[in-house]
């Protein structure tokens, strides 16, 4: 079954510059290693909970352009979006048996791959293995299925510092998918979970009809812009797809005074429907992305 969001996949430009921008934004992120095969590198902020953020970039032209030229998936046009501004590529699920929801999803009438075999060795010489899948070309959804097969404690081991962010994030809260039309694509994505599709409910904060699936811990919200906000912004600048990831910290002033003092503009405010206080770093100073936190002061 699919247990909760993994991590989500931000593609930029310079990894160094990337690395950077997380850094200036609270997070503890560190190079993460080389991807065999598709020209691309990592760093990697590992958060108190089993999730994480990867911030991606092409290390091999050469490499990326060969890959992308036998890939039969959205690989194929990572140069474009990230010529186009880069910012959050894919919402990555974790499942605690791929196979079995592989089989399940294409009992349902989707179109998947088979969970193929993968791996990464780390600059401390960690080997980390997992087993993904990805959506085929009849439904291109912005997801991708992964079973991680090195033990969370060992993966945990990859970075120098895991989790003890500067901005107090201690996990991810919910990401968001922007579209034109939230009750078609929420089907679709009732479809993937094989769960009912959920009512939607207006989100103040990113101005929005959003339907919500609850995968564990985390939540992946399906947003159709009602009025100018970070979902309309999204939709022109970029049409359908990933925009914003929502991080939980103990701490909101933590998480603000950090990024001010390392040069990040004021972080703009909203409240949640709930109640709650969020701020927004833009894509101006997230590399393409909205980065929310949302928290007690």
């Amino acid at each position: 079954m699919f247990t909760h969001i993994d991590h989500v996949t931000i593609c930029v430009a310079d990894l160094d510059r990337g690395i950077q921008t997380f850094t200036n934004l609270g997070f503890n992120i560190f190079p993460g290693g080389g991807h065999p095969g598709k020209g691309t590198h990592n760093a990697i902020a590992v958060n108190e909970h089993d999730d994480y953020i990867e911030v991606l970039a092409i290390r091999d032209a050469a490499e990326s352009r060969e890959n992308a030229a036998r890939s039969a998936n959205s690989d194929a046009a990572l140069a474009e979006f990230i010529a186009a501004g880069g910012g959050i590529r894919y919402v990555v699920i974790q499942s605690n048996d791929l196979e079995a929801d592989v089989a399940a999803m294409r009992s349902r009438g989707l179109d998947v791959s088979d969970a193929i075999g993968g791996g990464r060795k780390t600059p401390g010489g960690l080997q980390l293995r997992w087993k993904v899948a990805v959506p085929g070309p009849r439904n291109p959804l912005p997801l991708r299925f992964i079973q991680q097969l090195t033990p969370q404690a060992e993966r945990r081991k990859q970075v120098p510092v895991a989790g003890e962010h500067p901005n107090a994030v201690y996990k991810l809260e919910r990401c968001y998918i922007v579209t034109d039309d939230v009750e078609r694509t929420a089907a679709i994505y009732a479809k993937v979970f094989g769960v009912p599709q959920p009512a939607t409910h207006k989100g103040t904060v990113i101005m929005s009809d959003m339907a919500v699936f609850e995968l564990g811990e985390t939540g992946l919200s399906i947003a159709q812009p009602y009025a100018d906000g970070p979902a309309a912004d999204a939709l022109r600048r970029r049409g359908p797809g990933p925009f914003q990831a929502l991080y939980r910290t103990h701490s909101m002033n933590a998480a603000a005074s950090w990024a001010q003092s390392h040069g990040v503009p004021p972080l703009a405010r909203g409240v949640r429907s709930n109640g709650e206080h969020a701020m927004l770093a833009t894509p101006d100073v997230a590399c393409g992305a909205y980065i929310g936190f949302v928290g007690p002061e």
